[in-house]
C-alpha cells in the first residue's frame, strides 16, 4: 500500500514501552523482537518472539483497541521490514481478506504459544522451564549466547536460582558455563529434563 513505508531498527534499541501509543503495524522481513512484561517486583519475563511472517500480539491489540502498550519490544537482532500506518492498518484488515487471514492466523498462533507460557509457569518444574529456554535459545553447535540474568527472563524466575539449577545441570554434565553464554554439552538429557522424564 501506498501509506506503508520502510521500518528498521537496530540490535538493542526499545521499540515500544508500557504506556506509549503505538504507531502501526509491523512487517517483519529480518531480525527478531523480543517482547517481555515486568512486574511490580522488577522480575521479567519474557511473552514471546516477534520473527518475519509474525504477528505481535500487544501491536495488534493497542490497534485494535485504540490502547497503549503494556509490554515491552526490543530489537534482538538488527530488523528491517515495513510499518503500516495505524489508519492504514485498519483498513487493510477490514479491506484486504489475505492480510486478515495471514493476521488472525498468526494470532491464534500466538494465543497457543500464550497458554504453553502459563502452563510452563504454572504447571511445570522449574529445571523443565530452563532445560526449554537452553534449547530455543541454542544455536545449531549447542551454544547458548546468554547470560543467568536473560534466562530469569526466559524462565521468569530469579538470577540466583537460575545460577542454581544451572550449577546442577553443570554437575550432571550437561552444560558448562562459558566466558559468553552456556555450552549445552548433553542434548539428549536436556529434552529429557524439558519433557519432564527426569
Amino acid at each position: 500500500m501506498s501509506a506503508t513505508r520502510p521500518f528498521t531498527a537496530k540490535r538493542g534499541q526499545i521499540l515500544f514501552q508500557p504506556g506509549q501509543p503505538c504507531p502501526g503495524f509491523v512487517i517483519l522481513e529480518e531480525g527478531s523482537i523480543r517482547v517481555t512484561l515486568t512486574g511490580a517486583s522488577g522480575r521479567q519475563v519474557v511473552l514471546y518472539r516477534v520473527r518475519p511472517g509474525e504477528v505481535c500480539l500487544q501491536t495488534f491489540s493497542c490497534l485494535i483497541n485504540d490502547q497503549t502498550y503494556c509490554a515491552e519490544g526490543v530489537a534482538e537482532t538488527d530488523l528491517s521490514g515495513e510499518l503500516v500506518p495505524a489508519g492504514a492498518f485498519r483498513a487493510r484488515f477490514a479491506d484486504d481478506a489475505a492480510f486478515r487471514e495471514m493476521v488472525l492466523v498468526s494470532i491464534s498462533t500466538r494465543f497457543a504459544e500464550y497458554q504453553q507460557l502459563i502452563e510452563d509457569v504454572a504447571l511445570s518444574h522449574f529445571d523443565s522451564r530452563l532445560a526449554k529456554a537452553l534449547l530455543r535459545l541454542a544455536s545449531e553447535d549447542g551454544f547458548v549466547p546468554a547470560t543467568h540474568g536473560e534466562l530469569a527472563t526466559e524462565t521468569a524466575s530469579g538470577r540466583a536460582y537460575v545460577s542454581r539449577r544451572l550449577a546442577a545441570f553443570a554437575g550432571e554434565g550437561w552444560v558448562r558455563q562459558r566466558e559468553k553464554g552456556i555450552a549445552i554439552l548433553s542434548r539428549r538429557e536436556l529434552e529429557q529434563v524439558a519433557a519432564g522424564l527426569r
